[in-house]
């Protein structure tokens, strides 16, 4: 059984329960020796945290717990750093997905302009966080899934020196799907980038299942957060695969934005009502376990991915998980630095991405290395505060494209997250 030190940046989001909820599950395989809940906003970190503190006490669980706000306090002796913050909160998230509705392009927090925007405030953050990690506890593992996922785990493999993964519970979802569907005694074949990804094989035996699977209406289930607008199965046909929740921005463009256009609420303030009633369900000093109603926020299933990779990090368990981690000649068709979501083999030395050998599928091959290209304009961008870069990143996104668009929302977003643009706003 293994003893670690677990920090979680960002400790003040209302899923943290669920994660306190994933360790206490793996207490056979994993003891806690100590675990520091860090977060700027006092009222969150106090909040959660207690009621954090009031399940793994609940549980038996004596492990020392601290609450700070000192990210150095945070990181100086952690074996694994948990990073789930939103730089701007929910706020920020509205401006992302409300803006660039006027400028007829999709508002969304991770794909898109407003996904864009996203990964320009919180690059610089993650920026301090590696350094932090570089500094005090050079050997721990930071697990990111602060969104977008994809492209802070590009920034994080290419420019930082710390071992470092990304997840995302998108995957495990799609498994969970199709297993419900076809049984567990199946081999998945799954590949893409974070909320750029696709099943592409489903084999009992050597027996390929797919195209029956996809004729006979199979469909994975849609993410909480997402809006159904039922992709075609015509178009699962045509691309000869099964897309993630996310690929409807792409293959139903005009739907998602007429729907964005008419609806009430957009879904940070369906967000920010589910968080407030989370906070005030959270201070029930009687409340030791987490609530139902947190499922409804988004994340359902994200404390088993989390746990369960860490799990096979500390016990050197060379266990299959879909990752996000460096390519390493993984996919013939993308770089060896390109971060992909792909299975990987995890031990106690790390990340192993599994290859994927002749792979064959024109449209997901090309919509892959057009985002990568996106990805990485976007990293620079965010580190040099270049507005040229910036623009060109936009303007290869599928979602975006249109010069003026792109010139006046950039512009227009710019502005409402100047406070942390700094790269951007250098006096």
């Amino acid at each position: 059984m293994k003893e670690i030190n677990v920090t979680i940046i960002g400790s003040g989001s209302t899923y943290t329960p669920e994660l306190m909820d994933g360790f206490l599950k793996r207490k056979d395989s994993l003891t806690l020796k100590r675990v520091t809940f860090m977060d700027i906003d006092e009222r969150k970190r106090t909040i959660v945290g207690n009621l954090c503190t009031r399940i793994l006490r609940n549980d038996g669980c004596d492990c020392e717990i601290v609450h700070t706000d000192s990210l150095k306090e945070a990181i100086t002796g952690a074996d694994f750093v948990l990073t789930q913050f939103r730089v701007g909160k929910l706020p920020a998230r509205y401006l992302d997905e409300n803006i660039p509705i006027k400028y007829n392009l999709i508002g969304q927090e991770t794909t898109g302009i407003g996904g864009f925007f996203k990964a320009l405030r919180t690059i610089p953050v993650m920026q301090e966080i590696a350094s932090a990690i570089e500094a005090y506890s050079p050997n721990a593992w930071l697990i990111n899934f602060t969104n977008p996922s994809g492209i802070i785990t590009e920034y994080l493999a290419n420019y930082t020196r710390v071992k470092q993964v990304g997840l995302c519970n998108v995957p495990i979802s799609m498994y969970d799907d199709i297993y419900e569907s076809v049984g567990k005694d199946v081999k998945i074949m799954y590949l893409g980038l974070n909320h750029l990804s696709w099943v592409t094989s489903v084999k009992r035996g050597s027996t390929e299942l797919i195209h029956n699977l996809i004729a006979n209406g199979l469909t994975t289930k849609v993410m909480a957060n997402i809006h159904d607008d039922k992709i075609p199965m015509e178009c699962l046909a045509d691309i000869k695969a099964l897309p993630s929740s996310y690929l409807q921005y792409y293959y139903n463009k005009n739907a998602k934005l007429n729907q964005q256009k008419i609806e009430k609420k957009c879904r940070a303030q369906v967000c920010m009502e589910i968080e407030e009633k989370l906070l005030e369900l959270y201070q029930d000093k009687n409340l030791v376990t987490k609530p139902a109603l947190l499922d409804k926020r988004g994340g359902h299933k994200y404390s088993y991915v989390a746990v369960s990779l860490i799990d096979a990090i500390a016990n050197d368990k060379k266990e299959v998980h879909v990752v996000n981690c460096k390519n390493n000649n993984a996919l013939s068709f993308m770089s060896q630095d390109d971060v992909v979501e792909i299975e990987a083999i995890v031990d106690a030395d790390g990340i192993h991405p599994i290859p994927i050998e002749n792979f064959d599928n024109p449209h997901i091959i090309t919509l892959m290395q057009v985002i990568k290209q996106y990805e990485k304009l976007t990293v620079k961008a965010a580190l040099t505060g270049d507005e040229s870069l910036a623009r060109n990143a936009l303007l290869l996104h599928p979602l975006v494209g249109d010069f003026y668009a792109v010139s006046e929302c950039f512009e227009e977003m710019k502005c409402a997250h100047s406070s942390y643009l700094t790269q951007f706003y250098p006096h």
